[in-house]
């Protein structure tokens, strides 16, 4: 009762002001303000023309990487359950209004006893699912309250969660001890759920879900198809760098910089992929080219009679390709590892594409496992990365073996889904 107490009095009233005070200069939040205005309201009209089911699953994640380990259940059980989903981040939004498999979707408000308790009353789920480590204390306590079951997929919890401090951890097992079923990505991850749980709470490794995601989108993708103009002028070795920040891109512009200098003759075509490609965004990133004297055009500009051969970097200012365009990298950089936390490692791996990135990766266990494995290279500095990259280049046999361990790691890790399947259906 303490830690409910602390969290409703202080926590949650430091966490509204701090997150309004936020959107004053922060785009993304502003975003999500708005979109939870009326979510109530929403959520009820889209609830009254959906499908009349018994069964009715609750999904809430946070970004659209807890999304894509939430689709292959949702879509496994949808046929005889209704699906609602709840989100956090806005980037989720339009991914959510062009997904065919859901009946209704909001944005999750604030996490407050009232706001837990309408939630709960107007979808009356059977279950409760969280994609990963989005888990909301109120929104726990209430749900459990009534008896209805609450499981966390594809769950991960890195070595240095503020989760497991000395502090936190004991507000933390207040809410996770009312949590049915954790199903971790592994069995270090189950251990340390396992710090948080009472007893008898299961805790059970069942592998992650994103795996058969990126697999079947990888199987998918035709290989040797022009998808864009001037795709066959590439006539240079292609370093695709995706979901790049202005951190990310500092030190992979400065990479590239030494490897032309060094190595003029691999001098590879680079395909910039921005996480956020905002107006704003691409201007930022044309006047640091332009500084840097790099040939550049954006993909949007690109027609039937574009030649790419001497451009340097196209930059990528749309959406939604990225996946398609690791088809055609020699080498790939995945961003975030430069910012705060590394994006998806899997889908270059799940191409058969070596993986470069910087030191932050402690969010992505899969990213140390193709480390371990040598399907992928960390590196701390321009530098490095320019060496590493040399390297690759100057040996394509290193280059196809390199890639090859990243595939059989995705294959390796297959089955995650109907290994969850068979412990989510009980509860269903």
């Amino acid at each position: 009762m303490f830690w409910r107490f602390f969290y409703n009095m202080f926590a949650l009233p430091v966490m509204f002001f701090g997150f309004h005070l936020a959107a004053c200069c922060n785009r993304k939040i502003r975003e999500g303000i708005i979109g939870r205005r009326q979510v109530f309201e929403k959520l009820e009209r889209q609830l009254n023309d959906a499908r009349n089911l018994e069964k009715i699953a609750w999904f809430h994640f946070t970004s659209v990487g807890e999304f894509e380990q939430a689709k292959p259940l949702i879509e496994a059980i949808y046929a005889e359950t209704r699906i609602v989903l709840t989100f956090f981040s806005p980037s989720v939004a339009p991914n959510v209004a062009d997904y065919s498999y859901v009946d209704a979707a909001v944005y999750l408000p604030f996490d407050t006893p009232r706001n837990a308790e309408r939630l709960i009353d107007i979808i009356k789920p059977t279950c409760l699912i969280f994609s990963r480590y989005d888990i909301w204390p109120n929104l726990v306590w209430k749900t459990s309250e009534q008896d209805i079951p609450i499981v966390v997929i594809a769950g991960t919890l890195h070595a240095g969660s503020k989760r497991l401090g000395s502090f936190a951890r004991s507000f933390f097992r207040s809410v996770h001890q009312h949590i049915t079923l954790h199903c971790a990505i592994s069995e270090v991850d189950a251990a340390r759920f396992r710090q948080l749980c009472s007893s008898k709470h299961q805790v059970v490794v069942t592998g992650d879900t994103r795996y058969e995601q990126v697999y079947q989108r990888a199987l998918s993708v035709e290989p040797d198809t022009e998808f864009f103009p001037g795709q066959t002028t590439l006539s240079r070795p292609i370093l695709i760098a995706g979901s790049t920040y202005a951190d990310d891109e500092k030190v992979l512009l400065e990479a590239y910089q030494i490897l032309r200098k060094d190595a003029p003759e691999y001098n590879p075509h680079l395909i910039l992929v921005p996480h956020e490609p905002t107006p704003e965004r691409i201007t930022e990133i044309q006047a640091e080219l332009d500084r840097q004297k790099l040939t550049h055009r954006c993909f949007s500009e690109l027609n039937s009679d574009t030649n790419l051969e001497d451009t340097d970097v196209l930059i990528v200012d749309t959406v939604g390709i990225l996946a398609r365009l690791y088809q055609l990298a020699d080498i790939t950089f995945v961003g975030g590892s430069f910012h705060g936390s590394i994006h998806n490692v899997m889908e270059p791996a799940a191409m058969a594409k070596p993986v470069l990135f910087g030191p932050t990766i402690q969010n992505s266990y899969e990213a140390f496992l193709l480390l371990e494995r040598g399907g992928a290279k960390m590196a701390h500095t321009s530098q490095q990365m320019a060496d590493v990259l040399k390297e690759w280049l100057n040996d394509k046999e290193k280059l196809t073996e390199v890639g090859c361990i990243g595939k059989r790691l995705i294959e390796e890790n297959l089955g995650a889904v109907e290994q969850t399947l068979e412990y989510l259906q009980k509860y269903m």
